[in-house]
């Protein structure tokens, strides 16, 4: 078979067979189909489409393409379950809601993926934790799932080799924002990992790949269907993604944000809204609660108590990281050279999210090409949110830059990304809709 016949067939409008995909899968796994001609089918995927069966084959291709992972729920003591985000800028829900699943008895393999487009990556947030392993073996990865209840990984070479190949291309090809292929590559990565349960947060609104609430149910109702047909429950979150979430946007200022959230410091309402909606669903699809306010009332006590901030330090350290990092999370992440405030007065009236996260690539904090390496101390911190009075006391956003002349494109970025009013606009609901199939 040649590949150019499928890119054509695609190209043309058609419809692949499942031999014409899983050799695809098999190229990308193996590496013997180049990077151009994945770039050109993903295009052409991406401007014709795809069926429902032509995704479900695609998706399970890719968590085939490597192993496995199976878990007992019984010797767990506890069920498997898991979140992932469609991607949006200053998400760091994670890093909270990991621990506070693991504090309620569940347990998280949570594979994710690094910055894809203008959205920031998990997996280089959690490398920005000093001598954390975001790549561990999958026998490390098991036990610390099952000492600690949760783990934070990247994709390993081992599990649904292809997806990490074919997302590392559409990052930087402008392929990113097609249903059925984020469907295929969410999906294939937790599938592979075992899950028996899992909660999508599907974002909408500017700074999101599905921008309108239509786009996000169709997104959110592609992979809802597409993980039944591979035997994996999984309900959806419609959020809000019109600006950014918490008050940080940057690899290391999240993780630094992540931590003081869990200490109890300083809990942005929107983020926190997010993560324990999240939570408590991911403890409905689990069957650990019916109601959704037994379960919210759950995950707020495993925060409130501390347990959620320990079950955090058990992973890290687990992982390689520091055994003080709750104590001393600001000795240990790296700080940017410049750090200076951006005046304005007036309201906050909108934010561009997508170019809040654009303009993080600019600093270095993003990726241009594939393997690029980023500069993880610099982005964004103090962001002020929709409806918030600026002036002198209070900057629109604080920067972290390596060197003045990043700080003052940066600046500009951000001053035009933000639109000022005279006064706060009613407020926007965080979450938009729950679907369950």
């Amino acid at each position: 078979m040649l590949f150019t016949d499928v890119i054509r067939r695609k190209r043309d409008g058609g419809t692949l067979g499942a031999d014409e995909i899983r050799f695809f899968v098999d190229g990308l796994a193996d590496e013997s189909i180049p990077a151009e001609q994945v770039s050109a089918l993903a295009m052409a995927i991406f401007l014709n489409g795809m069926t429902f069966e032509e995704a479900a084959t695609l998706t399970i291709g890719m968590a085939n393409s490597g192993k496995v992972l199976e878990w007992d729920a019984d010797a767990l003591g506890g069920p498997v379950v898991d979140k992932h985000s469609t991607g949006g800028v200053g998400d760091k829900v994670s890093f909270i809601l990991a621990p506070i699943m693991a504090a309620c008895g569940c347990y998280v393999p949570m594979i994710s993926g690094r910055g894809l487009g203008h959205t920031g990556g998990t997996t280089d947030k959690a490398e920005a934790i000093p001598g954390y392993n975001a790549t561990p073996d999958l026998d490390t990865f098991r036990q610390v799932v099952e000492k600690t209840g949760c783990a934070i990984i990247g994709q390993t070479p081992d599990l649904a080799p292809a997806d990490r190949r074919f997302y590392a291309i559409r990052d930087v090809t402008g392929t990113v924002e097609s249903i059925p292929l984020i469907t295929a590559s969410i999906l294939s990565k937790k599938i592979a990992a075992g899950l028996h349960g899992l909660v999508m947060d599907v974002k909408v609104g500017n700074g999101a790949f599905m921008e309108t609430a239509d786009d996000a149910r169709a997104l959110a109702q592609s992979i809802i269907r597409t993980a039944g047909e591979a035997g994996l429950r999984t309900h959806a979150v419609l959020t809000d993604m019109n600006e950014v979430l918490g008050t940080t946007a940057g690899n290391a200022l999240e993780i630094a944000e992540s931590i003081r959230f869990l200490r109890g410091d300083a809990r942005e309402a929107r983020l926190e809204e997010v993560t324990l909606s999240l939570c408590a669903e991911m403890l409905v699809v689990a069957g650990q609660d019916a109601d959704r306010a037994a379960a919210r009332a759950r995950c707020d006590e495993a925060l409130s108590s501390g347990r959620a901030a320990e079950a955090f330090a058990r992973m890290v350290a687990a992982l390689g990281g520091p055994t003080d990092i709750i104590d001393r999370y600001d000795a240990h992440l790296a700080k940017a050279k410049v750090v200076r405030p951006v005046l304005a007065s007036g309201v906050v009236g909108a934010v561009n999210a997508r170019a809040v996260g654009n303009a993080i690539i600019e600093l270095g904090g993003g990726r241009k090409r594939v393997g690029e390496m980023l500069d993880l101390s610099v982005g964004f911190s103090d962001i002020a949110r929709v409806g918030t009075k600026l002036d002198s006391g209070t900057p629109m956003a604080v920067i972290h830059a390596a060197s003045e002349a990043d700080a003052e494109r940066a600046e500009q970025d951000l001053l035009a990304a933000v639109t000022l009013v005279d006064s706060s606009p009613p407020p926007q609901p965080v979450i938009h809709d729950i679907l369950t199939g």
